[in-house]
Parts: C-alpha cells; sequence; structure tokens
C-alpha cells in the first residue's frame, strides 16, 4: 500500500481528505500539533507534528516519511482572521517547504489552491470576470495575501515539478461547505444577494473535494497519468449549481446591472435558464474523471458524521 503524506489533515476540510484517503493509502498526517501519544488512530493513519513554515522541519519530516505522494492542505484558511503578513508567509513558505520536500523525495503532489487565486472574493468591488464560466486560464488577480498565498503556492507547485521532474496538481475548491451545515444556505445568506457576490454563489461539498485529491492521487500514481512528470495542472473543484438555485445569468444581472460586453459567455456552456456556478469544471473531469455529486438541495440537511481520525 503506497503512503501519502497529508499536511493540514486534522483540520476542517482536510479530516474528510484523510478519510477519503485513509482506505486506499497509509496516510501519514502532519500537523502543526500532535493530538497525543494517548490517542487511538483510525486504520491506515498516523501522525506527526511539524512547524511547515520552517524549512528544516518540513525537509526533515517529509524525508523521515519517505511518502509516495504528498498532498499539501495545511493554511491559514481564509483572509481576515489573521495579521495579512502571517496569512501571506505562513501559507507561502509551508507550500514553497513542503513542495520542495516532496519533489527531494520524486513525490507526486496534489495541493489545496483555492477559487480565492483569482481575486474575486476579497476585491473591493468585486472584479467582474473576464468570461463565463471562468476557466483554469483565467487571469490571477488577487488583492488580498490569501489568494496571493495561493497564487504564490501554485507557482512553486510548478517549479518543483519543473525541477524534480514530478507531477503536480492543484485544486482550487470554492467555498467548501460540510453535510447538514451548509453555511451558504443560511438565512442570511440566501435572503442577501451580496452576501455571495463575491465568489458568484459557488460552493462545493467537501466531499467533493476529497474525491478529486483521491482521483488526482490515482492519476499522478498511475503508469500513464493525464498530468506528465515535470508538469503542473490547476483545477477548479465547485458543484454544479450555484448555492441559489437561480439562473447565474439572471443572478448577475440583478447584482451587477449587466454582464460587461468585454466578458465572455460561453452559450453552449451557460443557457439563460443555467443555474450552474460560475465556474468551470470541465478540466477537472477531462484530466481526473471527476465530476462533483453533492449539491445543496440533498447535502445542506443530510446527516453524515464528521470524520474521526481517532480516538483518545
Amino acid at each position: 500500500m503506497d503512503t501519502v503524506l497529508v499536511t493540514g489533515g486534522r483540520g476542517a476540510s482536510g479530516r474528510w481528505v484523510v478519510d477519503r484517503l485513509a482506505g486506499d493509502y497509509e496516510v501519514v498526517v502532519v500537523d502543526y500539533d500532535h493530538p497525543g501519544l494517548g490517542v487511538d488512530p483510525a486504520p491506515n493513519v498516523s501522525f506527526r507534528a511539524a512547524d511547515l513554515a520552517e524549512r528544516d522541519q518540513a525537509l526533515d519530516v517529509v524525508a523521515a516519511v519517505d511518502p509516495d505522494a504528498v498532498v499539501h492542505w495545511a493554511a491559514i484558511p481564509v483572509a481576515g482572521t489573521h495579521p495579512e503578513g502571517r496569512v501571506f508567509e505562513t501559507n507561502a513558505l509551508a507550500a514553497k517547504h513542503v513542495l520542495d520536500a516532496a519533489g527531494r523525495a520524486g513525490a507526486p503532489v496534489v495541493q489545496a489552491s483555492s477559487d480565492g487565486a483569482y481575486g474575486f472574493f476579497f476585491a473591493d468591488p468585486t472584479p467582474f470576470p473576464d468570461e463565463l464560466p471562468v476557466t483554469e486560464e483565467h487571469a490571477l488577480r488577487p488583492e488580498d495575501p490569501y489568494g496571493l498565498s495561493k497564487v504564490t503556492a501554485e507557482a512553486a507547485a510548478g517549479a518543483v515539478a519543473r525541477r524534480h521532474d514530478v507531477p503536480a496538481a492543484s485544486i482550487r475548491p470554492s467555498w467548501i461547505q460540510y453535510p447538514g451545515d451548509y453555511a451558504c444556505r443560511a438565512d442570511e445568506y440566501v435572503t442577501d444577494l451580496d452576501a455571495g457576490a463575491g465568489n458568484f454563489w459557488s460552493y462545493v461539498d467537501a466531499r467533493d473535494v476529497a474525491d478529486l485529491v483521491a482521483a488526482a492521487l490515482t492519476d499522478l500514481l498511475g503508469g500513464d497519468p493525464a498530468v506528465d512528470p515535470g508538469t503542473h495542472e490547476a483545477v477548479n473543484c465547485v458543484a454544479a449549481d450555484n448555492a441559489l438555485g437561480r439562473p447565474l445569468l439572471d443572478l448577475l444581472r440583478e447584482s451587477y446591472g449587466e454582464i460587461p460586453e468585454g466578458c465572455a459567455v460561453d452559450e453552449r456552456a451557460l443557457g439563460d435558464r443555467d443555474d450552474r456556478g460560475a465556474y468551470a469544471i470541465e478540466k477537472a473531469e477531462r484530466l481526473f474523471g471527476w465530476t462533483p455529486s453533492r449539491s445543496w438541495r440533498d447535502a445542506a440537511d443530510e446527516s453524515v458524521p464528521e470524520p474521526t481520525l481517532f480516538e483518545s
């Protein structure tokens, strides 16, 4: 059984990733804190502690594990919760160090990027996309430290892939939701159009995110990968519908007044009555065979136990 090192695996979305992978891999979870020597880990799961923003610690822990693949999921997850410099430095340095270590180990990389890399969500005012749906080729124009850290992490993944001849994939999830606890369906969100305008009412279920990580790993570790060694690909990870269940173009016209003439609307992919999200997801399907299978219509009130990675 291959060994996969997962950073940030005890976090809100990271634990869903670990839970999904533990059935197929030996998963070594690396976080800032260790859960304690007295815990009883879930099957195929073990824990190590390291400050990944410290280069020597990141290099040491990856070398000690010598994984077959690395999933880098550790980060300060959003702007506004910490000083701006800390958000950028922690995320960018941790990504650089972990990815360098993965390259030295010859390990394929899957890492968490974000739709924040495009620069829509934390900008004021929110810029309108150059295209609809927003493909992975859209310009990245973040103004905030979180989005900038994700652009930096993607650049680091490309550099490591080229230098060490390993494949790398960056996953760009939209706002991650959890079964039975969909913040994008709260009354204050649903009744206030402006609440979701920053990312165009897009979201994704944590289980779909974990499925895409698993699909990317299967490809990168396979004999004939869609992502070749020495290359890096970024893929959007977004639900098929928007969080309000209304036609996307109607929402945009109501929120912004009109669709700017300079925005290229792909009418083949986005009709006037289409309630899809604003981000294109065809690339993930083409590379990794992934399509989202969860919608707020079922998952918002779904009762699913949260993954338990250990018992104390």
